[in-house]
């Protein structure tokens, strides 16, 4: 870059009711993911494509199919734990809990309801496999409304009692 070039500000992506695919965000190794690679895939809406790829962003394509010719637009979003976590926050009924580096693999198997979030953006330089650079998806926030069953809805305002089952029950001899 030339010293009288100006580094464009690359904006995040923030998504509402956003549909979200193929998580991994316990990181586990699978045949397309490397062991404590957290991420998942984002579908982007098609009024967003152009502008995403305008600032570099690495939208793909899953392949064409009957219901969607030209291949459903998508960003993979990396989930990184270092100096800039990100927060995520499970929402049920019950209230908000916030998961760290150690629950947020709970929202591999999760029944989600709704999903919001943003996406920071990571500029990368050019190199030998990508010779203009790009744009890398990390993840700075999401909120993960579950879809909770009606027995789970039914019983939610029961205290759970943790205490172990005494051996001795106090009956009368």
């Amino acid at each position: 870059m030339a010293n009288n070039e100006k580094k464009v500000r690359i904006p995040e992506y923030k998504v509402e009711n956003a549909r979200i695919m193929f998580r991994n965000f316990q990181g586990k190794k699978t045949d397309y993911n490397e062991e404590g690679n957290r991420n998942f895939v984002l579908f982007v809406p098609e009024e967003d494509v152009d502008s995403l790829l305008s600032y570099g962003w690495n939208v793909k394509r899953l392949k064409p199919r009957e219901d969607n010719p030209v291949g459903q637009p998508y960003l993979t979003v990396k989930v990184k734990y270092g100096p800039l976590p990100p927060i995520a926050v499970l929402i049920t009924s019950r209230g908000k809990t916030r998961l760290d580096e150690d629950t947020i693999g709970q929202l591999d198997w999760a029944r989600i309801k709704s999903v919001d979030l943003t996406v920071r953006p990571y500029q990368y330089p050019p190199s030998n496999i990508r010779p203009e650079g790009g744009v890398s998806a990390y993840l700075k926030n999401i909120y993960v409304t579950i879809q909770e069953d009606a027995l789970e809805e039914k019983y939610a305002d029961i205290p759970w009692n943790d205490e172990p089952m005494r051996e001795e029950l106090p009956f009368d001899e």
